[in-house]
């Protein structure tokens, strides 16, 4: 059967820059930086090599990719190629799409964007993964600087030289010198060199507080492992991954599902893929910590991560206790899945009451946790997982994410669906009406759970 082609819409930035972009699967989002003025979704997808991973990467998640200014099917006519220009584009994307958390994916230069969204946005990434990417731009304006005379009287033996440069496969050379072509022009490419010359984002690793993965090929061209070693060194719990160039592709897919939580996935003609009901119905509670970000600006990250890690311990010991499975951390912040209702809002109110009682004493009066709670039920769904074990997605997971958004600190907030499962079972609620939540149509009623002893 032909894949279905992606559907490629617009957001518009705020200095007046269109940006295309388009999403494909359903789940937690993964967003993909593009490489500056090297991008062309149209072509991209035509490339059957390209498409197969973009759609088996779809299989468990939303993919969401786009152009960045200056390339592909966004605005060409672009003079702002500044790093805050091309963060600009990466928050204009996902704010389009209403995305509170989502893992972020960037390669060499467009890692380095990654970071500064990342850094800037701490509280927006769950997890951070970069391939081949430095601090400052170690080789590519080098490279345009001693050819910045070719690019401007012979732009297609430029094109040939650079990819040539990149030390792109044999067969994948006419492919990677069309992409280029048809993605920018030499304007763009002198500009950007100008724009990123001087470029550094070491500054803001410290500042980068999702889990991260950084990955580096072998490349005797740079001192690829001194770079890597820079940002693992640099960013709190990152992991570093060194990768061959000949088993780089299925290495990496590999290491990013071991990293992501995912199962490692056969190639798409080999493998038969199914939706299953995770169990029938499941009761989702999500769990966020209020105000993290300025936690670890008053604190610091050392002491604001210990915090954190205080805040797992709680909340894992009473899942294990009420029978909840955890699906995933959020760095600050937690979702689980229950096959009890009852179970789940057990839970919650075991966990709201912990943390006021661990609040309470003079030792953490100045290092409260505070932590909103929201729950919804109904059948998720999970890819190749019947046992419901991965992340889980759809329409009940969604509105749990949506619920918890509207909790203020120490409360917890449930679905009608959920205060219908409990009757009789002792809660008690307080009706906060039917409330908009974003991205779902018709109101949706919400109730408050009364947890405190009195």
């Amino acid at each position: 059967m032909a894949a279905m082609e992606p559907q490629i819409q617009y957001v518009t930035t705020s200095d007046g820059v269109n940006i295309a972009y388009y999403t494909m699967g359903e789940g937690s989002s993964f967003v993909i930086t593009p490489m500056p003025l090297m991008s062309h979704l149209q072509l991209e997808w035509e490339d059957p090599r390209t498409r197969q991973r973009v759609e088996r990467m779809a299989e468990n998640r939303q993919v969401v990719r786009y152009d960045g200014r200056g390339a592909g099917l966004s605005d060409r006519s672009i003079t702002d190629y500044s790093m805050e220009a091309l963060v600009k584009d990466l928050e204009t994307v996902v704010d389009g799409l209403d995305l509170e958390r989502f893992d972020l994916f960037g390669n060499s230069r467009a890692g380095m964007v990654a970071v500064s969204y990342a850094a800037k946005h701490p509280d927006r990434i769950s997890n951070l993964l970069l391939l081949n990417t430095s601090t400052t731009d170690v080789w590519g304006s080098r490279a345009l600087h001693a050819t910045r005379q070719l690019v401007e009287q012979d732009w297609e033996f430029f094109i040939d030289a650079y990819v040539d440069f990149l030390k792109v496969p044999e067969d994948l050379r006419d492919r990677a010198a069309s992409l280029m072509k048809a993605s920018t022009s030499p304007e763009a490419i002198l500009g950007f060199d100008s724009a990123f010359e001087g470029v550094d984002v070491g500054d803001l690793l410290d500042k980068v507080q999702a889990p991260t993965l950084v990955l580096q090929t072998r490349d005797e061209r740079v001192d690829g492992l001194a770079n890597a070693r820079r940002l693992a060194s640099g960013i709190p719990d990152a992991r570093l991954a060194m990768l061959e160039r000949d088993s780089f592709g299925e290495s990496a897919d590999r290491i990013i599902a071991e990293f992501l939580g995912l199962e490692a996935q056969e190639p798409a003609s080999t493998r038969v893929t199914t939706a299953n009901e995770v169990g029938g119905l499941r009761t989702i509670l999500f769990t966020d910590v209020e105000g993290s970000t300025a936690l670890t600006e008053r604190l610091g990250d050392a002491k604001a991560r210990d915090l954190l890690r205080e805040h797992e311990s709680i909340t894992r010991e009473a899942l294990e206790e009420h029978g909840g499975s955890e699906v995933k951390t959020m760095g600050d912040g937690f979702m689980a899945s229950f096959s009890s209702a009852t179970g789940a809002l057990e839970c919650a109110v075991a966990l709201q009451r912990s943390f006021e009682a661990r609040n309470s004493s003079d030792e953490t009066r100045d290092t409260e946790i505070k932590v909103r709670i929201g729950l919804n039920a109904g059948e998720p769904i999970a890819e190749d997982d019947p046992g419901g074990r991965g992340d889980l997605f759809g329409t009940a997971v969604n509105m749990a994410a949506r619920v918890a958004a509207r909790a203020e600190a120490g409360e917890i907030l449930v679905s009608n669906v959920v205060r219908e499962l409990v009757a009789g079972k002792g809660f008690l609620f307080s009706d906060r009406g039917d409330t908009e939540l974003r991205g779902f149509e018709d109101p949706v009623r919400v109730f408050e759970v009364s947890w405190r002893e009195s």
